[in-house]
């Protein structure tokens, strides 16, 4: 079973490219996030046709997450609970119905934080909180679950090429990443650096300044597995070169095969 995520950068203006690594890559779930769309502005159409099934939690002009699945859904639920006054379009979960049983699957997109001088970086630590709570409660049901998503934490100094540069970014303070190892604290597995540990792993490369030709890049796409869902891994990996393509997202997907 191929999982894998990816922020989008805009469904409208990537969908071309999309349906073009889901010809290549062949997953069978995906979480997308920044769709940039509401619901029914969603191209699901073109997707269809290749065999998905797509659910939405859409937000007009930013934000906005999807799943995309040729596995049966059930389950779906829209927006990270916690804050009824939240209204932002960040996260979906369902449970993925297979031949070898149910995996549940969480596709989120976490704040920036930046400025960090303003009332954006308070959310995105309240934001992690919550979704801590959230896991602490899912990963006591014992079964396989994937938080996949543009996480936007730098984990540690290897995840940058020039770590030094990302110092004050609220991608990189200490309070955004004690938040992710709260998370790993609670059994999760960081799927990518389970199977890899070399340098230069990232996920995201900037438009400007030639991040992407001079490799100026980050890692802040992350999939966490459950014990459950760890135990079933077989690889994981970056679709660096999608990066390369014609009007790619400043992110590429990250993925996952789990046995059965």
């Amino acid at each position: 079973m191929k999982i894998a995520t990816w922020n989008i950068n805009g469904i409208k203006a990537r969908i071309d490219g999309l349906l073009s690594w889901l010809d290549e890559a062949e997953p069978d779930v995906v979480c997308l996030q920044e769709i940039k769309s509401v619901d029914e502005g969603f191209p699901a159409a073109a997707i269809e046709e290749l065999g998905y099934k797509v659910e939405t939690h859409g937000q007009k002009g930013f934000n906005g997450v999807a799943l995309l699945s040729k596995c049966p859904l059930e389950d779906v639920r829209r927006g990270l609970p916690g804050d009824d006054r939240d209204e932002q379009a960040r996260f979906i979960e369902a449970v993925a119905i297979t031949d070898n049983g149910a995996v549940r699957i969480a596709g989120a997109y976490m704040p920036n934080g930046n400025p960090v001088d303003s009332p954006k970086l308070d959310y995105k630590l309240a934001w992690m909180e919550r979704l801590q709570h959230w896991a602490q409660e899912r990963i006591r049901l014992e079964e396989p679950l994937v938080i996949a998503g543009d996480y936007n934490i730098i984990p540690e100094a290897v995840d940058a090429r020039n770590p030094q540069n990302w110092v004050g970014d609220a991608l990189f303070l200490p309070g955004s990443r004690q938040a992710l190892r709260k998370m790993m604290a609670l059994g999760f597995v960081d799927a990518v650096r389970s199977v890899c540990d070399d340098a230069e792993t990232y996920t995201f490369w900037d438009y400007q300044a030639g991040a992407w030709q001079k490799n100026n890049g980050i890692r802040i796409d992350h999939m966490l597995l459950s014990p459950e869902a760890s135990d079933r891994l077989i690889s994981a990996g970056i679709d660096k070169h999608v990066r390369a393509w014609e009007k790619p997202s400043d992110h590429v997907p990250v993925w996952i095969n789990l046995a059965g």
